[in-house]
This record gives structure tokens, sequence and C-alpha cells, in this order.
């Protein structure tokens, strides 16, 4: 365990030494919000995200939402609704005139929310807890329009569309020392389960169903159908 925390130590140390190009509305496109940037912003700091959207052809800002989350316990797809529509909200009143994309993805596994580990020692237990068990990776996007009534799939009188895309994880049989292994290349904290499967996910994972871009953070065919009919392609 010290082992772990000292290799912590240092990934973190390299990436507060490099420049972090997320923390600033429209850092990822070099102009200002909703500018001649086909007025789309990408409500989220993910860099997973960001890597998602662009690979689709968009381009867009970043603003990063800094509105309250919430947690419904016995509804997961409840929880990942509410969140992705509070951060489009929380985005919508202060770009009334962009098209906006949000999302939240939330680890579920025995029917109980898995967020991000407190410790590492919470990270050890999550991948412990994980062995040989299935779990499902849910996202909700969340997309906006300025006008009322112009997504075909929002509410009458709502300018917001929400889907809840989910995929199954299957994790291998993981040892102590595959566990230890793993986290010498993947720092868990900032990671809902305590894992990525873009980061060596082969170490822990068996096999995957669904969207492999929605355990990412973004199902990219769900984004791109959502963005089409808000007049974005």
């Amino acid at each position: 365990m010290k082992q772990l925390h000292e290799r912590l130590r240092a990934l973190n140390s390299s990436a507060q030494s490099a420049p972090a190009p997320y923390r600033a509305e429209g850092s990822g496109s070099g102009s200002s919000v909703g500018k001649d940037r086909n007025n789309l912003i990408l409500a989220s700091a993910s860099p997973r995200r960001k890597k998602i959207l662009g690979e689709l052809g968009f381009v867009f800002d970043i603003v990063i939402p800094e509105c309250e989350e919430t947690r419904f316990e016995d509804d997961p797809h409840r929880t990942v609704s509410e969140n992705a529509t509070r951060k489009n909200n929380w985005c919508r009143e202060r770009h009334p005139d962009a098209v906006i994309l949000s999302a939240d993805t939330i680890v579920v596994f025995d029917n109980l929310i898995v967020e991000k580990p407190k410790s590492m020692d919470e990270a050890v237990s999550f991948l412990k807890m994980f062995s040989g068990n299935t779990q499902s990776v849910l996202t909700a996007v969340a997309v906006s329009s300025p006008q009322l009534n112009v997504i075909p799939s929002a509410a009458e009188g709502s300018n917001i569309s929400v889907e809840v895309i989910e995929s199954i994880v299957h994790f291998k049989q993981l040892s102590d020392s595959m566990i230890e292994d793993y986290f010498t290349f993947v720092d868990p904290m900032d990671k809902a389960g305590a894992y990525d499967v873009d980061q060596y996910g082969d170490l822990v994972i068996e096999s995957y169903e669904g969207p492999y871009s929605n355990i990412m953070g973004l199902p990219s065919d769900t984004a791109k159908d959502m963005l089409a009919k808000a007049g974005l392609e």
C-alpha cells in the first residue's frame, strides 16, 4: 500500500505540473463561448468527453458547471438524468443562445451507486468487490436548444432532451497483486468505481456489453443523434 501511495503522489505531481486545459470557459477551442463555434457548448470538465465529442467532428466550447449534484439511492437512472439536467440548466442560464450538451455517469454494483473512492484503501476495496462480478455503467446525456419545441424527443414546451444509456462491465478474477499492479499505472481517485476502461482496462476487465464510449462517459452514437435533432450535424 505504501508503494501505491508513492506512485499516486508521483502521478498527481505530474498532473499538477501540466497545463489544465479544462478550467476556463472556451478553453477547449480557443475562442469566446458561443461565437462562431457552431454555438455548441460541452458542459463538462471530463477530458474523455472532450475527446469523444471532438472525434465526432464537432467544434465546441467547454463550460464547467458549478452546480450541486444529487443522488437517489434507489433510482440510479433518475440520479444520472437529474444530474445531467442540472448541469445543462446551469449552463443554459449563463449561455442562453447555445446548444448545450451535458452528461453524467455512474457505476452501479449490486443495486448500489458507486462513486469515486475517498482513499486508496477504498479504491482497493472497490476492485476486490468487483472481482469476478458484473456491474452497470449508466450515462445520461442531456442536450438543450435555445428554442422551445426544436428537439423532437423533448417534452412539449421544453427545450431539453435526456437519454440514459447502459453498458455492462464484467470483471476478471482479481488477486491482490493484480489490483496493486493496476494502481501502479492508474490513479483511481478521480474515477467512479476506481477504474478507467480506457486506461489499462484490460488488466481488470474481462469483457463488456453496450457502447464502449458510454463506459468512458459519453455514448458517441447517442450524442451525435441528439445533437443532430438539435440542428447540429
